[in-house]
Formats: C-alpha cells, structure tokens, sequence
C-alpha cells in the first residue's frame, strides 16, 4: 500500500499545534508630530540654553574663512589655526595678496590645504571686487562666493547677521536628525529642506547650534551616551545604547 506524503503547510499556513504570529508593524520612519517637534526643541533648550557656534571669531569675514577650514576638521584645530592666521591675515585684503604656497603652509594642518588656500584667497577676492570687502547678507549672494556652499552660507548668515536663510546641516545635524526620526534623507540639502518644514523659522539658527553640541558632548557616532540624553525618551534609534 503506496505512503501518502504529508503535506507541506503552505506559507500562510501554520504548522500543527503552532500559532501564527502576526506581523510586526514597522514604526515609521518619520515622525514629525509638532508635538513631538516641540518636546525635542524644549529638551534642547534645557540641555544648551547658551549653544553658539564654537568657531572664534571677530567679524563675518573670520566666520566665512573659520568655516571654510572647517570642512573635514574640528572646531578646535581650526581654532588652533586661526589664532595665528588672524593675526598674519587681519584683512580681506591680505588674504586676498597672499602668497598661495605660504598660506597653504599656514593652514596645513586643517587638511585639504591645497583646495582651501584655493577657497579662501577666491574668496577674499571676490568680497573685495564684487561686496565693497563686506560679506553679504543674502543666501543668493553668499553662493557666488568661492568655497561658500549652503552649510557654510547659513553658518554666516546666523551667527554673524542673526539672518535665518536655512539650516546648517553639518555631520552632526545630519546624524542626529536621523537618529531623531526629523528626516529619513541622507543629503545635506534634502534634510536642510524636511527641517525647514517642521522646525520655526526663528528656531532655525539655535536649533543647529544646540544639535551639534548636543552631537559632540552626548550623541557621538559611536557609543551614544544615551544614559546621559534628555531627549532619550524621544529617541528610538538602533544606535541607542540602553
């Protein structure tokens, strides 16, 4: 008498004396409740009431050169650099004049000397022939500066003028604006874009200065110190380490 063969419960279907087990349902990626949004914005304000930008500086032209030696760099090796480049180069114009194989000697140790010096003597140039030696105050002049992308542009803007154009999204912003669930994008200027929505516009300028402290004191890259964050009941990161 030929076996029959069992059936194979078809992927649906439960196996004998199993339960099915109903799907997780996945949390959204994005959540920008504006409640939500105002209980993160009010953990910042607790944590760094005084947050401003780290780079030393004096005016808005040392503003634009600090941060366009802050690509790839921290806050206080170019600190560290500019201490004596200010004094060397006080004016537009002596950057302007400078010597390009001097000033890259000058600013080596920020990294990436050759395309900075490049950056920042064009720049000098520019202000000088084109802005009467003073930085503008508009996003659209801003970008025909030499080495003055949007991050650099909106860094001027709000901490030398108090002009609120944009959001400086650096890697930390960027980073953490993931992590808070604020955006699901990747590219600087498409999370500038989704913070720009849901963020007021005169929380633009302190909401970047608090989220980058917040990102080099508490929430680093690796090893989040999530014990320490007041905003860890809001978080639900993978990288969240409790």
């Amino acid at each position: 008498m030929p076996v029959k063969k069992k059936k194979k419960p078809s992927r649906g279907q439960a196996k004998s004396g199993s339960k099915l087990k109903a799907p997780k349902s996945a949390s959204p990626r994005v959540k920008t409740d504006p409640k939500r949004v105002a209980a993160i914005l009010k953990g910042l304000d607790e944590a760094y009431p005084n947050a401003v930008c780290e780079l030393n500086h004096e005016n808005a032209f040392q503003l634009l050169i600090a941060t366009i030696l802050s690509a790839q760099c921290t806050d206080v090796r170019v600190n560290q650099v500019t201490a004596t480049l200010f004094k060397k180069y006080p004016t537009p114009e002596a950057f302007a004049r400078a010597n390009p194989s001097e000033l890259e000697q000058d600013i080596r140790p920020t990294g990436f000397f050759r395309n900075k010096t490049k950056s920042v003597i064009g720049a000098s140039k520019a202000i000088l022939e084109r802005f009467g030696g003073n930085v503008p105050r508009t996003m659209e002049e801003m970008l025909t500066i030499p080495g003055a992308a949007r991050k650099t542009s909106n860094v001027v803007l709000g901490t030398a003028y108090g002009i609120a154009s944009g959001v400086v999204v650096d890697t930390h912003v960027q980073r953490l604006s993931n992590r808070l669930q604020l955006t699901q994008n990747e590219d600087p200027k498409k999370i500038e874009q989704d913070l720009m929505k849901i963020l007021p516009q005169d929380r633009w300028i302190s909401f970047s200065h608090q989220l980058i402290w917040h990102g080099r004191r508490v929430c680093h890259a690796r090893n989040p110190k999530c014990l320490d964050c007041n905003l860890e009941s809001l978080c639900n990161s993978k990288d969240k380490t409790v």
